[in-house]
């Protein structure tokens, strides 16, 4: 698979100084562009749905409003999610360790059936034939080519991840790279580690599925599947979560130059997740009648803790190297100097912190709150759930990869941001979007509302009907930030592709 280094084959970046993998900057530029183009889907699909939830609009008829909500699921929290952060472990792999991709042929036979598995995937719940959901819970059955889709996305992404364990191998035997990895590249090594174990359960879940739709299995036990699914949909997130605080240390780097105050404590923080963070899925079971309750409270309560203990290390670790970066350049008056001459208008920064806080404060506390057993009880399958992982997986990760793409546009596409105005205001506007959206569907669960429900007041719980001017004005919040949510994401989307095909030729 190896072949000989040639040096024609790289370019050095010069505000970096990096060495620059030409193939690896193809493979790059590939997965983050399709990545984007999914997010464009999903971001429309998503003001669809809020504009349905949204009891006063109520804008989608019922049978579209579950073939998108399945669209949206899929679209997000898989294809968007996961094209970004392929593009991210090239890079990881590659450019930061001044390393060459060992076989970009395999890249992109990888690509190739991630886009055609997507793709498949797509149609089938577009053309009515899989209205499953995220979860595709059995007895659900969607059309076999929809699990075969699902199927070949995770093996091409399982392949990439395999070249990107193989691209750092590489890079240290030739010597590319001395030392110890860097902190981003190490944060990356644990999300492919988790994705591994991810992806395998994706294969040992939708496997199954596949041959129980063709027929050829006559039954596939539903909580079998509900707990073999969880090893998937739950790790995905994680890998997420890995990804997502590399970045964040990224651009704590690429912002203010911060570099963490220790660095071996922050490694552990890490490692951390990959020994306790999986075993967190089971708060998506805490109803289940197959799991005994001591094997519940177990994994969702003291096991998960250390998992956060991880979590709760890089939440004081980014912005206290954050200050001392900033202490250092001569910001040190009084307690908050530091902070009020960060650098505000960077979209960097600003993607950062947006991303810290609304993970931090709306996504990572929710999710140890509302896996308790006595309050999982009381807001299982309310949309509160779902405020949670958008919280999460929006808030915290997407936030922190629209900030990556402001540097990768420039470093990697060699194009100049469009407009740097906008590029300013982007995260802000797209963060207070979310703050609504999130805040809106948490109490809105908290008055009853179903998630997955086209209409609440026919399927509600109690509380909705006691009190409904509040559940109407909780709403309206839900909705009216999926409408800025999405302003900011239709700039992030804008600045992305034009920076990309009309943005100064930084080659030049």
């Amino acid at each position: 698979m190896a072949t000989q280094t040639k040096e024609a084959d790289f370019r050095t970046c010069p505000v970096t100084t990096l060495q620059v993998h030409r193939p690896a900057e193809l493979l790059i530029t590939a997965n983050a562009v399709t990545a984007v183009v999914f997010l464009t889907v999903g971001g429309i699909l998503a003001l669809l749905l809020a504009l349905t939830r949204w009891q006063a609009v109520h804008l989608l008829p019922a049978d579209w409003f579950y073939t998108f909500l399945t669209a949206h699921g899929i679209t997000m929290l898989v294809f968007w999610i996961v094209f970004f952060e392929v593009a991210g472990l090239y890079f990881g792999s590659s450019v930061l360790l001044n390393g060459r991709l060992v076989a970009p042929k395999v890249g992109w036979v990888a690509f190739g059936l991630m886009l055609a598995g997507a793709l498949l995937a797509e149609l089938m719940i577009f053309t009515g034939q899989a209205d499953v959901m995220f979860t595709a819970y059995v007895p659900l059955k969607a059309h076999p080519l929809f699990y075969l889709g699902i199927i070949l996305f995770a093996v091409g992404a399982l392949v990439a991840v395999y070249l990107f364990f193989a691209s750092v191998v590489v890079a240290k035997h030739e010597r590319r790279h001395t030392g110890s990895l860097p902190l981003v590249t190490f944060g990356l090594v644990v999300a492919a580690i988790i994705a591994a174990f991810t992806l395998i359960s994706g294969a040992i879940t939708f496997i199954p599925a596949f041959f129980w739709s063709v027929g050829l299995l006559e039954t596939y036990d539903p909580a079998a599947y509900r707990l073999l699914f969880w090893a998937f949909g739950h790790s995905a997130q994680q890998i997420n979560l890995a990804a997502m605080v590399a970045i964040w240390y990224a651009l704590a780097t690429l912002t203010v130059g911060a570099t963490p105050i220790n660095e071996k404590l922050s490694r552990m923080a890490f490692l951390l997740y990959i020994l306790f963070i999986n075993l967190g899925s089971i708060h998506h079971l805490m109803v289940d009648p197959g799991l005994s309750v001591v094997y519940k409270i177990t994994n969702t309560s003291y096991i998960m803790y250390l998992a956060v203990l991880g979590s709760m290390i890089h939440a004081y670790s980014i912005p206290a190297a954050v200050e001392v970066a900033q202490r250092a350049k001569g910001y040190s008056k009084g307690l908050f100097q530091w902070l009020w001459r960060a650098p505000w208008g960077e979209p960097g920064f600003s993607a950062l912190v947006v991303s810290m806080v609304l993970f931090g404060f709306l996504g990572g506390v929710s999710g140890v709150i509302q896996g308790m057993m006595q309050l999982n009880m009381m807001i299982h399958n309310t949309i509160r759930v779902v405020g949670h992982f958008h919280a999460t997986v929006v808030g915290g990760t997407t936030v922190a990869f629209m900030g990556l793409t402001y540097y990768i546009i420039p470093l990697i596409m060699r194009r100049d941001i469009i407009s740097k105005g906008l590029a300013r205001i982007q995260p802000y506007v797209y963060g207070s979007g979310l703050f609504l959206l999130i805040v809106g569907m948490m109490l809105s669960g908290d008055m009853g509302v179903p998630r997955r429900s086209w209409d609440i007041y026919a399927t509600g719980g109690a509380f909705t009907t006691q009190f409904p001017a509040f559940t109407d004005v909780t709403l309206a919040m839900l909705g009216i930030g999926a409408i800025v949510a999405v302003i900011g994401g239709a700039m992030f989307v804008y600045l992305a592709v034009f920076s990309l095909l009309f943005g100064k030729d930084l080659r030049k």
